[in-house]
This record gives C-alpha cells, sequence and structure tokens, in this order.
C-alpha cells in the first residue's frame, strides 16, 4: 500500500500482514524475520525498511516506497535490449552481493520482486522469505516448498539446503527473461 508517513513527512510503502494470518505463529515469525534482514541490509539495489509498526491490531513493514514498476511488468512489454538489460542485471546482482556478504539469501528472487525505479535503477525487494546461510542449510519440511517454481533452482524445489547458488540461479533466470522478453 501508498501511504503518508506525516511524522517524516514522506510517502511510504506499507506492507501488511493480512487478518487470515495475523494469529498464525509462523507467519508472524516470518513478517518479524523479513524486518529484521532487511534493517541488516543498506544498499543502494536493495528496498530500505523504515520501520516496524503495529496499530489495532495490523501489523505492517514501513518500508521505501520505489516510484516504478516491478521487472515483470518491464519484461511483459518485451525482450529488453542487452544495453539496457546489463545494467539491470548487475545492479541485481550487486544487491545480491550485498545480502550473501551479510548471510542472507533471498530465497525468492524472481521479476516480480525487483523494483524499476523511475530513474532506470533496480532494487530488490521482498524478502519474506530470506534466511541466514546458517538456517538455510537446513532441509525444508517435507512436502512444502517455499519460494517461486518458475524461478526455483533444482536443489530448492527438492527440499535440499539452499545456498548462493539458489539466488544465482534465478539471477540467471530473469536475465535470460530481460533478453528474451518472457520465459
Amino acid at each position: 500500500w501508498r501511504a503518508h508517513d506525516r511524522k517524516l513527512g514522506r510517502d511510504v510503502a506499507l506492507k501488511i500482514l493480512p487478518d487470515a494470518f495475523a494469529h498464525d505463529l509462523d507467519r508472524l515469525a516470518r513478517f518479524e524475520r523479513e524486518a529484521r534482514v532487511l534493517a541488516s541490509l543498506n544498499h543502494p539495489h536493495i528496498a530500505s525498511i523504515y520501520g516496524l509498526e503495529e496499530a489495532d491490531g495490523v501489523r505492517a513493514l514501513v518500508l521505501e516506497l520505489v516510484d516504478g514498476l516491478t521487472l515483470a511488468n518491464r519484461i511483459a512489454r518485451g525482450s529488453i535490449p542487452l544495453d539496457e538489460a546489463l545494467p539491470i542485471a548487475r545492479q541485481i546482482a550487486q544487491a545480491l552481493e550485498a545480502a550473501h556478504e551479510h548471510g542472507i539469501i533471498h530465497r525468492d528472487l524472481k521479476p516480480a520482486n525487483v523494483m524499476i525505479d523511475t530513474d532506470g535503477r533496480a532494487l530488490l525487494t521482498d524478502f519474506g522469505l530470506a534466511r541466514s546461510l546458517e538456517a538455510a542449510t537446513l532441509h525444508t519440511l517435507p512436502g512444502s516448498v517455499l519460494g517461486t517454481l518458475d524461478y526455483m533452482a533444482p536443489e530448492q524445489a527438492r527440499g535440499s539446503p539452499a545456498d548462493r547458488r539458489t539466488d544465482v540461479y534465478a539471477l540467471g533466470l530473469i536475465f535470460y527473461d530481460l533478453l528474451a522478453g518472457g520465459r
């Protein structure tokens, strides 16, 4: 949601935990983990978090508002010329590198989780499935797969431990999408 922070006089984005998940302890923990992960990252190609708020039983992440469109929306318009695609891929790679250096893997990298602002800058968003490298080496519970299958590395789809290569695999698929105009 787009909102206005009256205290600081700026527009922000709100990511609200839906009522259906407000009492789901796993979803609450994931939501709060996303806030902590984002708070630990400071990079020009990762959308910033400003706070985790709760009012009247509603929990929300207060995030940097990125004016622009998702990379998925841009790809839907057709293939992107190489001279435009390379900087986008490079910026996503730099964001991933910064996250990985802080011990964080995204685990749900896809065009819908990358925003392109009005200046053409790529920003990585939605760290809802992100994990520390230590926690990500644990196996996923049998029968559960977290992430988006279309951009998921084979080992992640099998529920095997995920690591940096999981994000690199997804980045390769995104780069293909950029050049081909879709999957």
